[in-house]
């Protein structure tokens, strides 16, 4: 059983009922078991989420959409969507730039102007500059259950690390170690495609200058559109839009979002993580981690199943060539597969529709599982994919 929370007004008062209902669980329900207060967070979070934002309140100047629901959208609030972001870059001496000098690395292709508040200076949209040599699109990821990944101890990655090091066959990850401006000093990224954030605070401040241009006291600073910080001359709010407030709120999001809801198995999908298994597959994709202490008792010391490491690998031909904080252009964090079965597109720039067409892109630390996968029996596959779809 879940717990819901119904409110009801009588007489211009709010009365909190707390009700027991049968109700299975479903994309975008808060983790069972919160107070009444932290539900009240994770509605104000999810109000938060949902809010169009404005040139008053610090949009922009180049953003990418004016709210975080805009892309994070499927199946519910909260999910991901087929979506892309895009990167850009080139190589200098034989090393990544990310061509700051043209607002690299990342394209925001909106731009306020007159439409959005009168008489304003009116900003151009980003592109792709012409030097650029790598290009590279990347999908909105689901946010589901990301309070628990949040919760894992740092010292758990960098021993399911050495683990699969010991293990010598050839899928060994990476701890990415990333400056926490949270917290100070560094910690373990775990949050992005190239695993560049470390907590769910530092995440959301970071799409909330990136993705919507609006500055708070962990990224203070604007970007200027396509390189150009004389454009900023114009910014309508020079001041820092957000005083920690926004982030914060969707980081409450984040953390109480609870995981994905798991599909329907039967003796098919038993089968099937067998076969997921042997090929290989749960070498990456580690089925189950255990959170560690937490402010919120809801998250701690609990087993929960991503299907990930969250830590960077190899993967050769599929990277996707943009270097970001100790990730290289051929590494990419391992994507978690809960809520797999609401994925309408499918690897880090939704080049397939068929989960059989991302499992045959893959390369490098991946090869040998795909190698392993396309040789299965037609019923082995069956099986496997019954299993994924699952999730």
């Amino acid at each position: 059983m879940r717990v819901a929370v119904v409110v009801f007004s009588l007489a211009g008062s709010l009365i909190t009922v707390a009700a027991i209902s049968d109700r299975p669980q479903q994309f975008g329900d808060s983790l069972p078991g919160l107070t009444k207060k932290q539900i009240t967070d994770f509605q104000d979070g999810l109000g938060d989420f949902n809010e169009v934002e404005t040139v008053a309140d610090g949009l922009g100047p180049v953003f990418n959409g004016r709210s975080c629901a805009e892309c994070h959208s499927v199946p519910v609030t909260g999910g991901g969507s087929a979506r892309t972001v895009t990167r850009f870059g080139t190589t200098t001496n034989g090393a990544f730039d990310a061509m700051a000098f043209v607002g690299g690395s990342l394209i925001q292709d909106h731009a306020i102007g007159p439409d959005d508040a009168s008489g304003i200076h009116q900003f151009t949209a980003e592109s792709v500059p012409g030097a650029a040599t790598i290009i590279a699109h990347r999908r909105t990821t689901p946010l589901f259950g990301l309070g628990l990944v949040d919760a894992v101890p740092d010292a758990d990655f960098a021993a399911l690390a050495a683990e699969e090091a010991a293990r010598n066959d050839g899928t060994a990850g990476k701890v990415s170690m990333v400056t926490d401006l949270v917290h100070g000093g560094t910690a373990v990224g775990k949050f992005g495609w190239k695993a560049q954030n470390p907590n769910l605070l530092q995440f959301a401040a970071d799409a909330y200058l990136n993705e919507m241009g609006i500055t708070s006291p962990l990224f203070p600073i604007e970007n200027c559109p396509s390189g150009n910080c004389g454009d900023l001359a114009y910014n309508p709010r020079p001041d820092l839009n957000d005083l920690g407030d926004g982030p914060a709120s969707l980081a409450n999001f984040m953390t109480m979002l609870d995981v994905p809801p798991r599909g329907k198995t039967s003796s098919d999908t038993v089968a099937g993580e067998k076969v997921f298994n042997s090929l290989g597959c749960a070498s990456c994709h580690v089925a189950t981690l255990n959170t560690g202490n937490s402010e919120l008792a809801v998250l701690r010391h609990r087993p929960f199943h991503p299907y990930s490491d969250f830590l960077l690998h190899d993967m050769g031909a599929l990277g996707d060539g943009i270097s970001q904080g100790v990730a290289t252009g051929t590494e990419m964090r391992t994507a978690p597969l809960w809520g797999l079965r609401m994925v309408t597109t499918f690897l880090h720039d939704g080049r397939t529709t068929t989960i059989e067409g991302a499992i045959l892109a893959h390369d490098g630390q991946g090869r040998a599982a795909r190698d392993r996968f396309a040789s299965l029996d037609g019923k082995s596959k069956s099986k496997l994919l019954a299993f994924l779809n699952s999730l």
